[in-house]
């Protein structure tokens, strides 16, 4: 009986190996790319990239654990809802008061040590943002929102938005 159940097991692990979700790659910078349209430093992108893109863009970088299922699915449903919370590849894209409320989130959920995630920092140490980092990407986020508050002749942004 134990044999049995073992059997039927392996034969699921390796059968779902050859079911793989679409990879988040795109091969070249899109036209609405937060970069292209908004003063971002070379060190605060740089930030982003490192420790942001991977969930938060149209570009992942995968390791090598992806390859093994269940992980990539896992991996697969992280990514499609940090991109549906922010995608700095489609900023642009936003409507502007759309834009001004996810800065807020974006230095709402720094200030809290809530992103990067620990389980993505378990993995991606170099991911982890000092408090000048920190300090770097809620400074620019907040100078943004104030910009697109500005441009836009938008009141300032409330807890209510």
């Amino acid at each position: 009986m134990i044999k049995k159940i073992f059997i039927g097991l392996l034969i699921i692990v390796v059968a779902i190996q050859f079911v793989r979700p679409q990879k988040n790659i795109s091969t070249r910078q899109s036209t609405n790319d937060i970069a292209a349209h908004f003063n971002v430093p070379d060190s605060v992108l740089t930030i982003l990239k490192r420790s942001c893109y991977d969930c938060h863009s149209n570009n992942t970088v995968y390791p090598w654990y992806y390859t093994i299922q269940p992980v990539a699915w896992w991996m697969a449903d992280h990514v499609n809802t940090g991109k549906k919370e922010v995608n700095f590849s489609e900023f642009a894209s936003y409507t502007p008061k759309r834009q001004r409320h996810k800065l807020h989130e974006v230095i709402d959920q720094i200030k809290k040590d809530e992103m990067p995630m620990d389980s993505y920092l378990w993995i991606h140490h170099d991911a982890r943002l000092s408090d000048e980092q920190k300090n770097q990407v809620v400074v620019w986020a907040d100078s943004l929102k104030r910009f697109i508050e500005v441009k836009n002749n938008l009141p300032p942004e409330t807890e209510d938005d």
